[in-house]
């Protein structure tokens, strides 16, 4: 195998997906307003080999009404044990939209501590297009692996760490969400929300980071990271509505050759929430 990097290509995996150490993991999951089914779709048609990665039930705390938070270490390795993951595999994660769950799964496995993974740029999209083969049914059941689970905890987030360093200025805190729902111009569609952001939060919405449904190069992610007033000498905390679109932010920061990202895994659907005066919210441009 080339050496590892956090993206990789349809031509680099093609290569690739014979190697017994290589698992290839399906995390698509999509908004109920997309209307698509991506269990359904992935009985239908996936990567040969390929499992799926389930961040919103399997892979998920669902012990609290925050939608798809990061589970306990206990339960991410047994989880991960049970794909058949281990200490050496060499994961590739993609989704069916091009690029918009695989990286939540890839920052997932960083900050469980397992650095060999990467993100298939433009997900099964760009696979099918460079001849891919798919096939259909519940996916490869592997024996079970000896994953080990290491909380990186500095990639990781609170909503009162969250609000120390919009405080403090110790960090730039971005918020992946579109423009309109930044500014509160336009509602959230999760009932109970407050319209607007983080008063000191930037604002770079993921779309920017892409392009044709695959990331930009290095020069046009720093040209995003730039354009919106983010500071490459500090450290940087990525949010979004759900902790999903956060983690486009985070790879892209490391495509672009910036220091880690940490991710505010509650998101807006714990800060924006009308029950959390505690947490402060405005309107506007940042």
């Amino acid at each position: 195998m080339s050496p590892q990097t956090a993206l990789v290509d349809a031509d680099w995996l093609k290569a690739n997906l014979d190697d017994p150490d290589l698992l290839v993991l399906d995390a698509s999951w999509y908004l109920p307003a997309q209307g698509r089914d991506a269990e359904a779709e992935f009985f239908e048609a996936h990567i040969p080999g390929a499992q799926r990665f389930d961040f919103d039930k399997r892979f998920a705390d669902t012990s609290t009404p925050l939608p798809h938070m990061m589970p306990s270490a206990e339960q991410f390795q047994r989880e991960a044990r049970a794909l058949g993951i281990k200490t050496g595999s060499r994961i590739v994660v993609y989704d069916g939209a091009g690029i918009f769950a695989a990286p939540r799964a890839w920052w997932m496995f960083r900050a469980m501590g397992h650095q060999a993974v990467s993100v298939l740029d433009g997900g099964l999209p760009a696979w099918r297009s460079a001849g891919g083969p798919v096939e259909s049914g519940t996916g490869t059941a592997r024996p079970a692996g000896d994953f080990v689970a290491s909380p990186q905890a500095e990639l990781l987030r609170s909503a009162t760490q969250v609000q120390a360093v919009l405080g403090d200025g110790s960090a730039v805190v971005v918020d992946a969400r579109p423009a309109a729902r930044f500014t509160g111009a336009e509602a959230e569609a999760r009932p109970g929300l407050r319209a607007g952001h983080m008063p000191g939060s930037r604002n770079l919405p993921f779309s920017l980071m892409l392009a044709d449904g695959r990331y930009r190069d290095a020069d046009g992610l720093n040209a995003a990271l730039d354009a919106a007033g983010i500071d490459a000498d500090k450290p940087l905390i990525a949010s979004c509505g759900s902790g999903v679109t956060a983690a486009i932010v985070a790879l892209g920061a490391e495509i672009a050759g910036r220091p880690p990202v940490a991710v505010y895994d509650g998101a807006w659907a714990e800060w924006g929430q009308e029950t959390r005066p505690d947490l402060p919210v405005v309107k506007g441009e940042a």
